[in-house]
C-alpha cells in the first residue's frame, strides 16, 4: 500500500489567483510559507522557512479565491504532485512540485486585527474606541457552582 498525504499549516505569501479549465472547472493557486524553529549545534536558535505551491479545484477553489488573502493562516490537506512541461522559449524540461488540496480550512486573518483575541471584538467604525466584550452564551467561568458537598480525603480509595 502507498500513501501520498500531506497536512500543512502556514500563511499565504500572496493573494490567490483563480483561473478556469477549458471544461469550466475553477482552479485556484497560491503559495504558503511554513517555518521550523530549532537550535543548531552551538545552541543558537535557527529558523528555516519553506514555501509550498498549492492548487485547489472546484467549489473550494472558488471560495479560496474569494476569502483567502495574503498573510492569512490556512490549513491544507492534500497530496504532493510534480508536473513537468517543455519550456517553449528555452526548449528545456521544467518541473514544479505542488500540493493538490483536497481540503482547505481558513485560519485567522493575518495581522493583529484578525481572529478572536481574548474574547473581544473590534469596535465598529464611528463608535466609541473602547473595546466591548463579545456577547457569549457560555457561562462565566468565575461563577461555577461546585455545590455544598465537601470531600473527605479518607473517602478517596487510592
Amino acid at each position: 500500500m502507498y500513501l501520498n498525504k500531506t497536512f500543512l499549516f502556514g500563511n499565504l505569501t500572496r493573494d490567490p489567483e483563480q483561473k478556469a479549465l477549458p471544461n469550466g472547472t475553477a482552479v485556484t493557486s497560491f503559495s504558503i510559507a511554513t517555518n521550523r524553529v530549532y537550535k543548531d549545534a552551538n545552541g543558537a536558535k535557527q529558523e528555516q522557512v519553506e514555501y509550498h505551491n498549492v492548487v485547489v479545484f472546484g467549489r473550494q477553489a472558488e471560495t479560496s479565491a474569494q476569502y483567502l488573502k495574503k498573510g492569512q493562516g490556512v490549513l491544507i490537506e492534500g497530496r504532493i504532485q510534480t508536473r513537468s512541461w517543455d519550456d517553449k522559449t528555452t526548449g528545456e524540461k521544467k518541473y514544479r512540485t505542488e500540493i493538490v488540496a483536497d481540503a482547505v480550512q481558513f485560519g485567522p486573518k493575518g495581522g493583529s486585527s484578525g481572529g478572536d483575541a481574548g474574547g473581544y471584538a473590534p469596535a465598529p467604525q464611528g463608535a466609541n474606541p473602547t473595546v466591548a466584550p463579545k456577547a457569549s452564551n457560555a457561562p462565566d467561568l468565575d461563577t461555577i457552582d461546585y455545590g455544598d458537598s465537601s470531600i473527605n480525603v479518607d473517602d478517596i480509595p487510592f
